[in-house]
């Protein structure tokens, strides 16, 4: 028997998975988003009115994931399986138990390193070699559901927050259309993640992109790719002028903005204030 889908989202990434599920042939039967007043400013946003409509899809716009209306709707349409893809509510038990299978999300980091919030700029942040994207059941714990799979994803010591972006949102397709098969008949391989390897990275706030005169060239070189575009950009505060910077140069001679082994020439610059 054909299994029903529905597809929680409210970002880039999600749609793109959307977009993917639509284009290899498949079928969705409920979309479900925030209403279009809710996180105007969440990087990434997006609506789903389009697609719905293009597609047929009936499409339900919530407050909150754990809404009496979701669990109705999941209810109403029958669904099997419900994807919930860069949401930053947490499902609560009943909402994981509602669809007759469960619950599938998507987590940019190679889990379970990376529990939490920030994946991409925490990645640049802390230089690391390599990060991905994991697909896995959603269950009561943040991120901490058997992994469906994973894709890996190189980085380097230029690689800035929107590029890494970008690489995130093609590993989501990617694992997508890999899955989908499986997800829709029912023969998903199911792996318990390691907690003795598991990290948590907590959330980051746009103040938390502010360079300091203390700061090292090299932190405030991956402050600054971190928090690029689709984020809300590192900002240096110049008396009572606001530079926000979205790329930079790091240099030993006298220019723009001290550090306390050098200093950061920005490149790609806004001045507020």
């Amino acid at each position: 028997m054909k299994k029903k889908i529905a597809f929680a989202t409210c970002v880039q990434l999600g749609l793109s998975c959307i977009e993917e599920i639509y284009r290899i042939g498949g079928n969705l039967d409920l979309l479900i988003t925030l209403k279009d007043e809710k996180a105007k400013n969440k990087s990434g946003r997006i609506y789903l009115d389009e697609i719905a409509t293009e597609h047929n899809t009936p499409l339900l716009k919530i407050n909150n994931i754990n809404d009496q209306e979701v669990l109705e709707g999941l209810r109403e349409y029958q669904i099997d399986w419900l994807f919930i893809i860069g949401w930053s509510q947490i499902a609560k038990k009943e909402v994981l138990e509602t669809p007759t299978y469960g619950c599938i999300g998507m987590h940019p980091t190679l889990l379970p390193v990376g529990r939490g919030r920030a994946a991409i700029p925490w990645a640049i942040i802390k230089g690391l070699d390599e990060t991905g994207v994991t697909m896995f059941k959603l269950d009561e714990g943040v991120d901490t559901g058997d992994i469906i799979g994973q894709a890996i994803i190189s980085l380097d010591k230029n690689t800035t927050a929107t590029e890494l972006y970008k690489k995130v949102d093609d590993m989501h397709i990617t694992l997508t259309a890999k899955f989908w098969d499986d997800i829709v008949n029912n023969n998903i391989t199911l792996t318990k993640q390691n907690e003795e390897a598991a990290t948590e990275w907590p959330g980051r706030k746009p103040e938390d992109g502010e360079i300091l005169e203390s700061m090292t060239m090299d932190e405030a070189d991956k402050l600054v790719r971190a928090s690029s575009h689709p984020y809300p950009g590192a900002f240096y505060n110049d008396g009572e002028k606001t530079i926000r910077i979205w790329s930079a140069l790091k240099s030993v001679n006298e220019s723009e903005i001290k550090l306390s082994d050098g200093y950061l020439i920005p490149i790609d610059y806004e001045i507020e204030g």
